[in-house]
């Protein structure tokens, strides 16, 4: 009985935490008398590492950059990370469960971190959309793919 339990599938939260963040307002105050409607840059990125057997680390990151007339009202850099045990899953899972159902898990906390931040500096909050986090996994696989086709056929 014991040995079964040992070979059952597990995925645990064991920590969700913020990891990083900044808050850049190189223009304040004379920014705040701006009018026109700012530009607003979004960048996000998905990484994971191995800590332990069966303990990984996962991590997702957004710069947010708002400018108005290409003067940098702010620049917001946040990672919000996760620590999941992941146990007696399939290899061929792993990667999605890394890339896309942590990430899933993560985001909601990073938007909220964003948000904060962003209210907390004097400007209206910053409401970062939805993430098809299966969509995003499947782009960066099709290029790591093309990549690896391309190194291979020179």
């Amino acid at each position: 009985m014991a040995d079964e339990q040992n070979t059952n599938p597990t995925f645990q939260i064991q920590r969700v935490y913020l990891k990083e963040a900044s808050l850049e307002q190189p223009n304040s105050p004379a920014i705040f008398l701006e009018q026109d409607a700012p530009n607003v840059d979004v960048q996000l990125g998905v990484e994971a590492q191995n800590l332990a057997d069966g303990i990984f680390e996962v991590a997702v990151s957004a710069t947010v950059t708002t400018k108005v007339n290409e003067k940098v009202m702010f620049l917001v850099e946040c990672k919000q990370a996760a620590i999941f045990e992941i146990r007696n899953l399939p290899q061929e899972q792993m990667d999605g469960v890394l890339g896309v159902a942590c990430p899933q898990i993560i985001y909601p906390y990073l938007r909220g971190n964003v948000s904060d931040i962003v209210t907390r500096a004097g400007f209206p909050p910053v409401h970062l959309s939805e993430i098809n986090f299966q969509a995003m996994y499947e782009q960066q696989q099709a290029q790591r793919n093309a990549q690896t086709g391309a190194s291979t056929v020179q």
